[in-house]
């Protein structure tokens, strides 16, 4: 970036190679620079979007290297507006490196930040997210598993060619071969990821977390969201769900799941004695209700579609427009919210104590009967973060355990992590909003969803523009997983779509703004995919290798009545 700002040059052919260098030099160092300041990292090479800051409610125009990016291939303002982001890209780049310069890598850091780095190629560079414009990313996976080859011959391969050298020519051999893939040049569109997180990515990943491990130098312990001993990370356990509860709920027993099982299908948690968290969340349905809107304590509809647990831990956002910052403020809410159990958070209900076996339950999870409902939510929250799902049939071909997906299905992820830019907003592997490799962020986004299939309008749903009044939160909405969509249908917060095939030819379409609604702040890319009939059949039939879903309870004895 230095030499850029000092050459001052207005030919975009040289501006463009100059940058191109500056961005391999960032992904050199990013692994250990971002984990060690996360914020400011993701500033560096975030989303060329506007940033909203809750704690001063200002908004922050973008910066950083994806917007440097943007007007560098799409800009017509430069060299005036260029230079001003790169000196601001600059003071980002230079804060980072004082990090690194003040900070000595330690065993944790080290193995944590470059398990970071994996995420990234995973989910960021070999799907677009990182250079959306460009399209470099498959040169930038190859730079940092280059970096991450160079790193470890200094500092660890002395060390495992003595103890284990199989090991470790197994780890060169592999991730030199993902290099030599990534670098095989096939066109991005082209790239065959399935293929590369299968047979090249994964057992370079599978070499690594031995290594980790064979070396001695850290256990693996407090990783955040992630499971270090999982081989890969696409395995049921490669992330830790007590990471996304909150602090003081985030040692749970399996009392307290226990507990908050037999909670969820009480009814005499509401006011009305008829409503329960299964009157919205059927096991049966996926843990949503195939509704257009459930209806509330009195049968009217609620205002929006009821989204699926499963999986939903998985986040740092609840609610379609993401006003809760985490599981147990979404459970407080249904609390007070009159028109669901409307019945308060701090008056414990004793109504459920008919059951006597509640008195035994709450004993074993925290010690007594309350008097107030916080041991209810918690563990309430402590069950829901157990309805995860990751083993699909999709999990398990990735993973090379078995060979069952058909040649549609594989184009279909194909589309999903490449040309149909899906994954640009549902991250691999779990496919939601909430952003790898830190998961402190769920991403929430304007996309402009119509009022009716008829497409013909705007849903006037104001979204997150709720909390703060903000413009560009207007229709803002929370990503969420497409893992399970084959089984909870209607789409959409507004459940205005009956199908998968109807959802993603609104996004072939460009959103709201390819539908020709006036969206001044859509977040996202507005131009037609330009998917075939055929492409449109694939995704679907991969989405439908998502389905997963923990063991249903007995309905007969647990589904409350139905409303």
């Amino acid at each position: 970036m230095a030499v850029l700002h000092a050459s001052k040059t207005t030919d975009s052919a040289v501006l463009r190679s100059v940058f191109r260098e500056a961005r391999r030099a960032f992904k050199r160092a990013e692994a250990y620079g971002s984990y060690l300041n996360p914020e400011i990292g993701h500033r560096a090479n975030g989303p060329a979007l506007p940033v909203f800051t809750d704690d001063s409610q200002r908004v922050l125009q973008p910066l950083g290297l994806q917007k440097v990016e943007e007007t560098l291939f799409e800009g017509e303002t430069y060299p005036g507006a260029l230079y001003q982001e790169i000196r601001i890209t600059r003071g980002l780049l230079r804060n980072l490196l004082g990090y690194i310069r003040k900070h000595p890598p330690t065993p944790k850091r080290y193995f944590i930040s470059q398990h970071q780095q994996l995420m990234r190629v995973a989910s960021l560079s070999i799907t677009g997210f990182d250079t959306p414009v460009s399209l470099w990313g498959l040169d930038e996976a190859a730079v940092s598993l280059e970096s991450m080859l160079q790193v470890y011959e200094i500092v660890l391969q002395r060390q495992i060619r003595q103890t284990e050298p199989g090991l470790d020519d197994r780890f060169v051999s592999a991730l030199q071969d993902a290099v030599a893939y990534l670098r095989s040049g096939r066109d991005f569109m082209a790239f065959n990821r399935y293929e590369f997180l299968r047979d090249r990515f994964n057992p370079m990943m599978r070499a690594w977390v031995a290594i980790r491990k064979a070396s001695g130098l850290w256990d693996g312990e407090e990783a955040g969201p992630f499971n270090m001993d999982a081989p890969t990370f696409f395995e049921p356990d490669s992330f830790n769900a007590s990471f996304f509860m909150p602090v003081n709920n985030s040692r749970i027993t399996d009392a307290q799941v226990l507990l908050g099982e037999k909670l969820f299908y009480d009814p005499n948690l509401s006011k009305s004695g008829t409503m329960s968290c299964a009157s919205c969340h059927l096991p049966e349905q996926a843990w949503a209700d195939g509704r257009v809107a459930s209806p509330d304590n009195v049968g009217l509809p609620l205002e929006r579609n009821t989204p699926t647990l499963v999986n939903s831990i998985f986040q740092q956002a609840f609610f379609w427009d993401g006003r809760s910052d985490d599981i147990m403020a979404q459970i407080r809410s249904v609390f007070t919210n009159e028109k669901e159990f409307d019945s308060g958070v701090h008056t414990f209900s004793d109504a459920i104590l008919q059951d006597t076996s509640y008195i035994r339950l709450f004993e074993e999870a925290y010690s007594g009967v309350p008097t107030r409902n916080r041991e209810v939510i918690k563990a309430l929250s402590a069950y829901i973060s157990t309805l995860t799902g990751m083993d699909s049939r999709f999990d398990r071909n990735i993973r090379g355990e078995e060979t069952t997906l058909t040649e549609s299905e594989i184009r279909g992820f194909n589309l999903f992590s490449g040309k149909a830019l899906c994954a640009t907003c549902h991250f691999l592997p779990l496919t939601n909003g909430t952003v790898p490799p830190f998961f402190l962020e769920t991403e929430k986004e304007v996309i402009g969803v119509p009022e009716t299939a008829a497409n013909a309008a705007w849903d006037a749903d104001p979204g997150f523009y709720t909390q703060f009044e903000e413009p560009i939160h207007l229709g803002m909405f929370k990503t969420p997983t497409v893992r399970n969509a084959a089984q909870t249908a209607p789409y959409m917060h507004n459940g205005v779509y009956a199908t998968l095939e109807q959802v993603i030819e609104f996004y072939n379409l460009g959103g709201g703004t390819g539908l020709g609604f006036d969206l001044e702040h859509q977040t996202l890319p507005f131009d037609e995919l330009q998917l075939t009939a055929r492409e449109i059949s694939d995704l679907t039939a991969f989405i439908r290798t998502l389905d997963d879903l923990p063991p249903s309870p007995d309905a007969k004895q647990k589904q409350s009545p139905n409303l």
